[in-house]
């Protein structure tokens, strides 16, 4: 009988790309979406379109218990990834009640419903780099004190302390991947990255004449998400659950994301770019870098795609898109 995983979160870039893997190894995948998703699948369900006959898709919010108990009931799954969050960070000083409402209570309804329901499913949190926020170290390992700088990292430091809880005090075989910034073609437009090579292919196609960003002088460890969904699943096949680092090690600004992304179709950034202090965040974490040292020892996990590399892939899928 096939493995059957859980994901919350399915429409999402990550989301897709686990989808797409567990499928590949054989997995009956089920997946947790909003109902408008099932009324709109052309434009809400466009990352798992492809994949439509071979999911099963699962209507419930995160804002109601009853509704993620009854799914986790009726699929009694193996493995659950619960990757689903108002995950944008800059949304998150606008609107910092519904963010904590939904990535904490969403959290706990999910870890509350497998625990009561299917205790022996294995439980995958998404942490996030953001959880360091203000950071103490460099770089940032799994015992590096949280100090989060914005409502988005607080809720993933809170849903990180959940999981753990539950891991100690049900037993729950119950991990947090904290990963940092991974990028992909299939990134939100809300986010700097893809707002970067979106319009670095519209500029090119003369559909657009500017780019207004935020502190370009901000430093990230970006990886091709693609990868990192991997490494999720590596950690639920482990005898002991546990806590890890997912990152490349390297750390780039968004500056040198605009010179490669502008520079690849032949374009000076420092034409087109123009700093607005609206996109100014009101605490901003200026410096992530992770250490995946425990990652690469205790799962095998290795990580070889260029951040030169993954900026090209973005704006080619941007120019074909936008064409």
């Amino acid at each position: 009988m096939a493995q059957k995983a859980l994901i919350t979160g399915i429409t999402g870039q990550d989301g897709s790309y686990l989808a797409e893997f567990l499928l590949e190894k054989g997995y009956e995948v089920h997946g947790i979406v909003r109902r408008v998703a099932l009324e709109d699948p052309t434009h809400r369900l466009g990352r798992i379109n492809h994949l439509s006959d071979k999911l099963q898709l699962h209507p419930a919010s995160l804002e109601s218990f009853p509704s993620i108990f009854n799914v986790v009931r009726d699929t009694q799954p193996n493995e659950c990834y619960h990757l689903a969050a108002q995950s944008f960070v800059d949304t998150s000083f606008k609107d910092a009640f519904s963010t904590l409402n939904t990535n904490i209570n969403g959290t706990h309804y999910v870890l509350e419903a497998v625990q009561e329901l299917c205790p022996e499913c294995r439980f995958y949190f998404a942490g996030s780099s953001e959880m360091f926020g203000k950071v103490e170290e460099v770089p940032q390992t799994e015992t590096t004190r949280f100090h989060p700088r914005s409502p988005y990292g607080i809720s993933k430091v809170a849903g990180f302390d959940l999981t753990r809880n539950y891991r100690e005090a049900y037993g729950l075989h119950a991990s947090s991947g904290i990963l940092f910034n991974h990028e992909s073609p299939r990134r939100g437009f809300e986010f700097v990255t893809r707002k970067i090579t979106s319009h670095v292919a519209r500029i090119k196609l003369k559909q657009t004449g500017h780019l207004s960003l935020g502190n370009l002088d901000a430093k990230r460890d970006w990886g091709h998400a693609r990868e990192y969904v991997r490494v999720m699943w590596e950690m639920l096949q482990q005898d002991e659950p546990d806590d890890y680092v997912i990152a490349t090690g390297e750390t780039h600004s968004v500056r040198e994301f605009c010179e490669i992304a502008f520079s690849h179709v032949g374009l000076d950034y420092e034409e087109y770019v123009q700093v607005d202090p609206q996109f100014l965040r009101p605490a901003e974490v200026n410096l992530l870098i992770g250490d995946p040292q425990k990652a690469r020892e205790k799962l095998g996990w290795s990580y070889d795609i260029s951040f030169e590399n993954l900026v090209k892939e973005m704006v080619e899928t941007d120019l074909e898109f936008f064409s």
